[in-house]
């Protein structure tokens, strides 16, 4: 009979030493899980910071996208609205994007604009810091994704259900953040804009952080619709062959 004890005894102690380590990972967890929220948190506060700079450079020189620029700060303002949780804050910061790359592809139109060089270091310094979010995103992302599988497993579910410990949003961008945004110039012709040629704006740029802008090809090299050079035809009219032949 002492021997039945023990081994109760010893499994009841088994069971709280379990209980109290699911506990505190748990714990430990949800904490990670506040601290990545956190460090995404300070890149979107330095990211709005950088807009109002970049709005007013763009203002000086393109005075005629007003309705641009007030979109942008319009979803600003939407973004840095305060007890957002993180699906509303990205989805909030998506439109955002989308309206920073309208805003980028405008400006491809004055080229006076792009070479400035307030323009260019703030274009710098948004891309940097939209590398930097993308790298907290993943960091986040992959602790929720640790936390809500402790929380929804058997048996740790309910070590969090007792704990009041429930699932972690993930902050993830919307689809339509990855489109290219189509520019519309009104009712001008193709290829104008304000009544002047326009250069063609390639691949317009990316609403997914860290993008900018897109892709150019090589100087001097005649390019087909693949993108891949063109070669010469040969000349029928030049005689290859040698004199001995």
């Amino acid at each position: 009979m002492p021997t039945v004890v023990w081994i109760l005894l010893g499994l009841v102690v088994l069971l709280v030493i379990w209980g109290v380590t699911a506990y505190n990972g748990l714990i430990a967890l949800r904490n990670k899980v506040e601290e990545g929220w956190r460090q995404i948190d300070v890149e979107l506060k330095r990211r709005h910071d950088l807009i109002p700079n970049l709005v007013e450079t763009v203002k000086g020189y393109a005075t005629h996208e007003r309705a641009t620029l007030e979109e942008v700060m319009r979803a600003r303002s939407a973004a840095m609205a305060g007890g957002q949780t993180p699906a509303q804050a990205a989805q909030s910061e998506g439109m955002l994007s989308q309206a920073l790359g309208r805003l980028i592809a405008v400006s491809e139109a004055y080229p006076d604009l792009k070479a400035n060089q307030n323009f260019q270091a703030l274009q710098t310094e948004l891309t940097s810091t939209e590398d930097r979010i993308a790298s907290s995103r993943r960091y986040y992302n992959a602790l929720v994704r640790d936390l809500n599988t402790k929380v929804e497993s058997v048996p740790t579910n309910f070590i969090a259900n007792a704990a009041g410990i429930k699932r972690a949003e993930y902050f993830e961008t919307s689809a339509v953040e990855a489109q290219v945004p189509n520019v519309s110039f009104g009712n001008q012709a193709p290829g104008t804009f304000g009544g002047a040629p326009t250069p063609p704006i390639v691949g317009g740029p990316s609403t997914q952080p860290g993008a900018v802008s897109g892709p150019s090809t090589q100087p001097g090299q005649s390019q087909s619709a693949s993108g891949l050079p063109q070669a010469q035809a040969p000349d029928p009219t030049v005689d290859r062959h040698s004199p001995d032949e």
